[in-house]
C-alpha cells in the first residue's frame, strides 16, 4: 500500500524540517502503483551528510549502506498499525539510554559557531530543559571545557554540537543506538530564521531523538509522512507533539512540548 510514496518521502524528507517546506507530492498519500524503486535507486536518491551517513525522515541518521538496506526492507515490508508517543526500537528492543547514562548526557558546543556560539549554548540549554522538566531522570550536561575540540572524536563528552552548511535540514541529531562516530547534533544557520519554530523548540525536537523518540507523524493517525514501524507506542497519538512535523498534518505550528509528550517521557524514563 505504501511503497512508492513512502520511499520517496523517506529519501527526500530531509528538506521537510525547513520552514515553509512542502512535503513532496509523492509523499502525500500511500499509493502502490506497482513500481517500487529498487534499493539502488532509493540509495542514490537519499541525502548523504557531511560525515557520509544517510539522512532519512527529515533529520534521522542511518549510519551506513547496510543499515540503509535494512531500513529500505522495512519500508517495503508488510505495514503494521500501532499507537502512541513513540520510542525507536532496534530488533524490537527500546532504543533508550540506561538509567546511569540518561542522567549524564554530556555535550559540548563547537567554537566554530563563532558569533553565534553563545546563542547555540543558550538554545541547547533551553531545549534540554524541556525534557529535564518532564523527568528528573534526564540530565543534559554542558561541558564548556570541550568546546575548543568539540567533535565526535572528543571522548570527554557523549556528543558534540557542531555547525553545518546545508539546504537539506535545519538541524539533525541521532538515536541512542547510533554509532559513536555519528553521535552529534548538527545545526544550520537557518535555525535563526525559522519563523514560529524557535531555536529552543527545534533543538528540543532534536534532543527528543537523542533520547530515543521518533517522529509522531509516522503513526497511521497522521495520514501522511509514514516512515517505518520500528517503534513502540508510549501514549495516545498527539498531533501537537514536539516530535510531530507541523506540515505532516500536525496541529501545532511551533514544535512546542505537550502534556502528552511529558507523559511519554515519564513512561520511558520515569518521573
Amino acid at each position: 500500500m505504501r511503497l512508492i510514496r513512502t520511499l520517496a518521502f523517506a529519501a527526500t524528507a530531509a528538506a521537510a524540517l525547513s520552514i515553509g517546506a512542502v512535503i513532496p507530492a509523492s509523499a502525500a498519500t500511500s499509493v502502490d502503483d506497482g513500481s517500487a524503486p529498487s534499493f539502488q535507486e532509493f540509495a542514490a536518491s537519499t541525502y548523504r551528510d557531511v560525515d557520509g551517513s544517510y539522512i532519512v525522515n527529515g533529520d534521522e541518521v542511518i549510519s551506513n549502506r547496510s543499515d540503509l538496506r535494512a531500513f529500505y526492507d522495512v519500508l517495503i515490508g508488510p505495514e503494521t498499525r500501532n499507537d502512541g508517543l513513540i520510542v525507536n526500537t532496534v530488533s524490537g528492543i527500546d532504543d533508550k539510554w540506561s538509567d546511569a547514562q540518561v542522567s549524564n548526557l554530556t555535550y559540548c558546543v563547537s567554537t566554530k559557531f563563532g558569533a553565534r556560539h553563545a546563542d547555540v549554548v543558550n538554545a541547547m540549554a533551553s531545549g534540554a530543559a524541556l525534557w529535564e522538566a518532564a523527568s528528573s531522570k534526564i540530565d543534559f550536561q554542558y561541558v564548556s571545557s570541550a568546546d575548543g575540540n568539540c567533535t565526535t572524536r572528543n571522548k570527554s563528552v557523549l556528543f558534540s554540537v557542531e555547525p553545518v552548511q546545508t539546504s537539506q535540514y535545519i538541524a539533525r541529531a541521532f538515536f541512542p543506538s547510533t554509532p559513536d562516530r555519528q553521535q552529534n547534533v548538527l545545526i544550520d544557520d537557518s535555525i535563526w530564521s525559522s519563523g514560529s519554530w524557535t531555536p529552543t523548540n527545534i533543538l528540543g525536537h532534536e534532543l527528543g531523538h537523542v533520547l530515543g523518540f521518533r517522529h509522531e507523524h509516522t503513526r497511521p493517525e497522521s495520514g501522511t509522512c509514514f516512515e517505518d514501524t520500528n517503534w513502540r507506542p508510549l501514549t495516545p497519538y498527539d498531533s501537537s507533539s514536539i516530535m510531530h512535523y507541523p506540515q505532516c498534518n500536525g496541529s501545532s505550528d511551533d514544535l512546542s512540548m505537550t502534556s502528552t509528550d511529558v507523559a511519554g517521557v515519564v513512561s520511558l524514563y520515569g518521573n
